[in-house]
């Protein structure tokens, strides 16, 4: 009876094992991904490089002769013309040297005049035999010597005429003018040596040495000058800001290519400026000069770029981020930098197929701001993952959170 019983309740036991009901299975979780679509687009290829904004011209006005500074006509920090007038020295002692230098002209050709009288009524006479031959060959050559003495009291006048010009001290160039580093009432020398209360006069003060009688009109014309002469940095600096240049450098690789898209920098490229703090356009302009050799120390080549900045927007000395476009990939295949993946095979992304992400290896032909060019790999229209990849694998379910819809060219112009 017992053994009955035991195998009965065996018989329940097992049959309770066997009908009891097992795991279920657990299917792989949905990643939810942001997506983006594949489109086709004009991207320009750029550089971004630090650049500095420098005068496309500067000048250092200086004296080119010695005197008193009368007037400084300009007001620091304006804009000035080519042609006007800036200082202007003393014109006195170049005026009198002028005269002087005149008078002395006009006494020597009324010598050479009367000179050449007596050669004709010499040339006269010595054809008849009435003066010895010697005497007319004298008369020649007194008259070369008169020649000689005139030609060279013109050169003194015209000298005369330039220090007297030099005066008045003019702009070489429209620009604009910085702080003044002279004063009125101060004392310069010429070549931009300024003269010291106790100095000498400096070269450049109106000296001419008469032709006949050795004057010296401009001697002591400076007489109250004693002692020596002190340099100068010159009377102000103008700086030609429109148009003005923006000097920056490309890496060699870089310029390589840019020299073979320009034929050796004969056609210009485009290149914008903008503000290091918030990064306001300054103004475009085109580079159309490059450094003639490679600097060895960083392996970059050093581009000029001329803007017109006719708004001076741009300003010497400026530090700003330069935005240089070599060229346009026309109709590219474009997604977003964040679906570019990199792994031990190289780059690739996760293609959305239906609700499963698929690996694919592309070719990443370049990289502009935010958008990847791809160079194989990905068709139009094709949808990527652009964020959530990180947690993806190959034939993951996914659930697209949000789309951002075509893949936008940017860059800045």
């Amino acid at each position: 009876m017992f053994g009955g019983l035991a195998a009965i309740a065996v018989a329940l036991f097992v049959a309770g094992v066997m009908l009891k009901p097992g795991k279920p299975r657990r299917d792989p979780p949905i990643v939810p991904v942001d997506v983006a679509t594949v489109t086709l687009a004009d991207v320009p290829e750029q550089i971004e490089a630090l650049g500095a904004a420098q005068a496309w011209r500067s000048d250092i006005i200086v004296a080119q002769v010695s005197g008193l500074i009368e007037k400084v006509d300009f007001t620091e920090g304006s804009a000035v013309k080519a042609g006007q007038l800036l200082a202007e020295i003393d014109p006195s002692p170049y005026r009198a040297a002028l005269m002087q230098a005149q008078g002395a002209l006009k006494r020597d050709q009324a010598a050479l005049e009367t000179a050449r009288t007596d050669l004709a009524r010499y040339k006269l006479l010595a054809s008849k035999d009435s003066i010895a031959r010697q005497t007319y060959e004298d008369q020649i050559g007194l008259v070369h010597q008169d020649e000689g003495i005139v030609l060279a009291d013109q050169g003194t006048v015209a000298a005369a005429k330039v220090n007297l010009d030099r005066c008045r001290i003019t702009a070489p160039i429209s620009g604009r003018v910085g702080v003044r580093l002279i004063d009125p009432g101060n004392l310069v020398g010429g070549g931009g040596a300024s003269v010291s209360t106790n100095g000498a006069a400096a070269a450049g003060s109106p000296t001419s040495a008469g032709a006949a009688g050795g004057a010296s009109p401009g001697a002591g014309a400076m007489g109250s000058v004693t002692g020596g002469v002190t340099g100068s940095s010159g009377i102000v600096v103008i700086n030609q800001i429109s148009p003005i240049a923006v000097t920056f450098t490309v890496p060699q690789a870089d310029f390589a290519h840019l020299s073979e898209l320009t034929d050796g920098f004969r056609h210009a490229l485009k290149v914008a400026a903008f503000t290091q703090e918030t990064n306001q356009p300054l103004g475009q302009g085109e580079v159309s000069i490059a450094d003639n050799k490679v600097d060895p120390a960083t392996g970059t080549v050093q581009l000029k770029a001329r803007f017109a900045n006719a708004d001076e927007k741009l300003w010497p000395g400026q530090y700003v981020n330069v935005v240089l476009t070599m060229d346009t990939l026309r109709q590219a295949a474009t997604v977003p930098v964040t679906a570019i993946n990199r792994g031990p095979r190289g780059t690739f992304v996760y293609v959305v197929s239906g609700s499963t992400a698929q690996y694919r290896p592309v070719n990443v032909r370049s990289t502009q701001g935010t958008l990847a060019v791809i160079g194989e790999g990905l068709k139009p229209g094709e949808t990527v993952v652009v964020d959530g990849q990180m947690i993806l694998r190959p034939g993951s379910r996914v659930r697209v959170k949000s789309n951002g819809g075509l893949a936008a060219p940017t860059g800045r112009a």
